[in-house]
């Protein structure tokens, strides 16, 4: 089962350090903050009957390249606007307050979330879809799949993980589900 190392991998944290001019650390102390809020984002929403709209996000984003260079900004703020709605600002605060590493501000928080939300589900795309190339086929047998628990299961798997529960810890339950269903 995929884990949150797994999707941390995918990201170009140096890149990062270098594009936000902080250290590595500081990235990864944020990214263990930030991964973890944003899968939850997205459990909710599919949990809350917005699990077709999800799968449809992740066929768009299917096969996306994780470059720092390549990701679209504009469809990353979307994204973080559909994952938490009008409780952006609380979660952004969440994640800040939670974060042990020092320099993992408020606002950068804030600026990583619209560059790592579409690498997030990028890489849930891939999971989910297993690498295969999106057909009317596949997305009906996802579709049968999911509705047996597949996106469900791949999310709250992730979330069960020791980095997600740990990560967590129940600080964001209660923000959790205010997207777009």
């Amino acid at each position: 089962m995929a884990d949150f190392s797994d999707l941390l991998d995918q990201i170009p944290t140096k890149d990062l350090a270098k594009q936000f001019g902080v250290s590595e650390d500081v990235i990864d102390g944020a990214l263990t903050q930030i991964l973890p809020g944003l899968v939850s984002g997205l459990a909710a929403n599919a949990q809350g009957g917005g699990e077709a709209s999800l799968e449809k996000a992740l066929a768009k984003h299917q096969g996306k390249s994780t470059k720092l260079a390549d990701i679209d900004t504009a469809d990353g703020e979307k994204i973080v606007k559909n994952v938490f709605g009008e409780k952006k600002n609380d979660v952004v605060k969440a994640v800040a307050g939670s974060s042990k590493a020092k320099g993992a501000t408020q606002e950068l928080i804030e600026q990583l979330l619209p560059v790592v939300a579409p690498i997030v589900l990028a890489w849930v795309a891939s999971q989910f879809f297993g690498g295969k190339e999106e057909t009317k086929a596949s997305t009906k047998e996802t579709k049968s799949e999911s509705s047996s628990g597949g996106l469900g299961d791949l999310l709250g798997g992730l979330l069960s993980s020791k980095q997600g529960s740990d990560a967590l810890g129940g600080l964001l339950g209660g923000l959790l589900g205010g997207g777009k269903k």
